[in-house]
């Protein structure tokens, strides 16, 4: 299971850097002046990809439900419930200028299929799918006019099976496949892409891992051998959203450290010597 969360503003993160905002070359991606709304970047994910906005030098307004335990440096914090469309209309309406939306909020708990009726799944549906998409045509306008960008938070759980959270791996797929059509219905004036994010320690990673043998554990699955920093993923933000990425659009960009390990590598009892054992 990847960056999970029973909250809607995804889980607070273990790492409190701004996160490496470089473009490779050791030069700070430069969005001074520009203006960055995160959707639920109080925690977690959310608030790395705020403080990697800020430190690359933008004006970053965080919307989300639940102001932060801890107000981030050179951010605006608003509250909103991003489930009601008219909310969302009025906040947008508010600012003066947008140049970057970062689709962030979004989440689920650990639930079977049968374990819940369909409207406890269409729930998770819609902060993650339809959610995303209000706010997007709330932003239209605003990053029509700055010729802007829309960063899509997905998952990998959108491209593989996801027992215990299917409904939240079905709205993932569908948002990667909104983000592509959009970037053609949009193009030249918006671009949009997502980041397919993979597993990210947080605060509450516990609660998908188990304790920090588990945690540990699953780190070791992952080509790279850690899980995903929320800065990380943040990093990865900044660059869709800077200069530098000025012709992706409609791409999907793995965030996952190589993926996952296929686990027949590890039922085979054949070719282990060629394999490359995990670390």
């Amino acid at each position: 299971m990847d960056n999970l969360d029973t909250t809607g503003d995804d889980t607070t993160g273990d790492d409190t850097t701004g996160g490496d905002t470089t473009g490779g070359d050791g030069a700070v991606a430069d969005l001074d002046g520009r203006t960055v709304v995160v959707t639920g970047g109080t925690r977690g994910v959310g608030a790395g990809i705020a403080r990697a906005f800020a430190h690359a030098g933008a004006h970053v307004v965080v919307c989300a439900r639940r102001p932060p335990e801890v107000l981030l440096k050179k951010a605006d914090f608003v509250s909103v419930d991003l489930r009601d469309p008219a909310a969302v209309r009025d906040f947008f309406a508010t600012l003066p200028r947008l140049d970057v939306l970062v689709n962030n909020a979004g989440g689920a708990p650990y639930r079977t299929l049968a374990g819940a009726d369909a409207a406890r799944h269409a729930r998770v549906i819609e902060l993650n799918l339809t959610v995303p998409l209000t706010a997007s045509l709330a932003a239209y306008d605003h990053l029509r006019r700055a010729r802007g960008s829309i960063v899509m938070i997905g998952s990998v759980s959108g491209s593989r099976p996801s027992p215990g959270s299917a409904a939240y791996g079905a709205a993932k797929a569908g948002l990667e496949n909104l983000a592509r059509s959009m970037a053609v219905e949009w193009a030249p004036e918006v671009r949009v892409n997502t980041l397919v994010v993979g597993m990210v320690r947080t605060e509450l990673a516990h609660l998908h891992y188990g304790g920090e043998d588990g945690v540990e554990a699953v780190a070791r699955t992952v080509p790279l051998g850690r899980l995903a920093r929320p800065s990380d993923v943040g990093a990865a933000a900044v660059f869709l959203a800077s200069d530098a990425a000025a012709y992706i659009s409609g791409a999907s960009i793995l965030v996952h450290g190589g993926g996952e390990r296929p686990a027949f590598l590890d039922a085979a009892t054949v070719n282990k010597d060629q394999q490359g054992e995990p670390s």
